[in-house]
């Protein structure tokens, strides 16, 4: 793609949960020896949102810095990617919408498909951007990963949105055509209509993952991709830190390449530093990297960059970007730093009281107390409907 006719991620900006839950207080109620998550798993720590936090919450959190800077009179179309909906039918960016007060003159989906939907939602972006250069997209990814007390997955939740603004002549990152895609039916992660938690096989999961791996970057080459040696970094969707690194490892083994620690430190050390405070964000999780090698790396101008974008059950897509000229003037690396370290820290127990929350299901008027420091809440449900405010 030519630079004139560029398209990508114009803006980006992410936002967290109040609190936080270390995994040394997880691995004490465990009885565990905290390195099984500090080495094993590559966590320290997981964002937990308030009472009155959720994906709509934080996605406007993320997302309003996004329409301060840039204004909505471009914005035509907002695409909000989640796998942890509030509603059957609404589309959460719905609530958004109007939280920021964008345009009647909008159109706004939700799209689900795991962990993967922020990358059709970036696609979709794209294609509506090639059609008129003069409109932008807001792409919104958020998510709350959520699995039963005591689970092998408890150790990798966490909570976070992203905000992309896609738009022609992009500041930050332009997407390059092509992507290689795969999708195979497997069950390894899901969580039907009827459950609160999601449902997930680890072994299933890892293998599915690095089979998506080989799958798209077979899929990418043969649509005339870069080499793996054209690549300057790598980011990786990560439901939990180190599966970014055996990723990585894999397509190096497959592709014949050096697999050395150093080596693949190297190339997406700097993307998993937010992950590993933050924990699981779905969706967000790979945008979530992308923040986090932006705002961390040495100067990254006109690198390319590689993206593969999982999703459980599964499909995944592959495909690369290039660093643009000027992307550092852009950045928000000193918010996003400081949305992290805000977090209130907490106890076990309020965690766990905060995990089994629920609202009754009778239709009565349910206000919700106020915890969050963010600036918008969940103020309660009222006739099976949520109510949403600026704090």
């Amino acid at each position: 793609m030519s630079e004139d006719a560029a398209i990508g991620i114009h803006d980006l900006s992410f936002a967290t949960a109040q609190f936080v839950l270390t995994h040394a207080t997880l691995a004490a109620e465990n009885g565990y020896d905290v390195a099984k998550y500090h080495a094993g798993i590559g966590q320290r720590s997981m964002s937990v949102p308030a009472a009155d936090e959720d994906i709509v919450t934080m996605a406007a959190a993320a997302a309003a810095p996004v329409v301060a800077r840039h204004g909505a009179d471009r914005i035509r179309t907002v695409v909000f990617a989640t796998e942890t909906s509030v509603d059957q039918a609404k589309a959460a960016g719905i609530h958004v919408h109007s939280l920021l007060g964008l345009p009647s003159a909008t159109r706004v989906v939700e799209l689900k498909q795991a962990c993967y939907a922020a990358t059709a939602a970036l696609q979709f972006a794209i294609g509506l951007v090639h059609r008129d250069r003069a409109q932008q997209v807001l792409v919104i990814a958020s998510d709350v990963s959520k699995y039963e007390l005591g689970s092998p997955g408890e150790a990798t939740q966490g909570a976070a949105a992203v905000a992309m603004l896609v738009s022609a002549d992009p500041a930050l990152v332009r997407i390059e055509d092509p992507s290689g895609v795969y999708t195979a039916d497997i069950m390894d992660f899901w969580r039907p209509n009827y459950r609160t938690t999601a449902l997930v096989d680890g072994r299933e999961s890892v293998s599915a993952y690095l089979q998506a791996v080989e799958g798209t970057w077979k899929d990418y080459t043969e649509q005339g991709g870069r080499a793996l040696g054209e690549f300057g970094a790598f980011c990786y969707h990560q439901p939990f830190t180190k599966m970014a690194y055996k990723a990585h490892r894999h397509l190096l083994q497959h592709c014949g390449h050096n697999t050395g620690a150093g080596e693949i430190a190297r190339f997406i050390g700097h993307t998993t530093t937010y992950n590993t405070e933050i924990g699981n964000s779905y969706t967000a999780s790979m945008y979530l990297g992308l923040a986090s090698l932006l705002d961390n790396a040495d100067d990254l101008t006109g690198q390319a960059v590689g993206f593969l974008s999982y999703g459980s059950g599964s499909v995944a897509e592959f495909f690369a970007g290039t660093v643009v000229p000027g992307y550092r003037a852009h950045l928000r690396s000193e918010v996003h730093r400081a949305a992290i370290a805000r977090r209130q820290d907490i106890d076990y127990a309020k965690y766990r009281e905060l995990h089994e929350r629920s609202f009754p299901a009778d239709g009565a008027d349910h206000p919700v107390e106020r915890e969050t420091a963010g600036p918008y809440r969940l103020a309660g449900l009222s006739g099976h409907k949520r109510i949403y405010e600026p704090r």
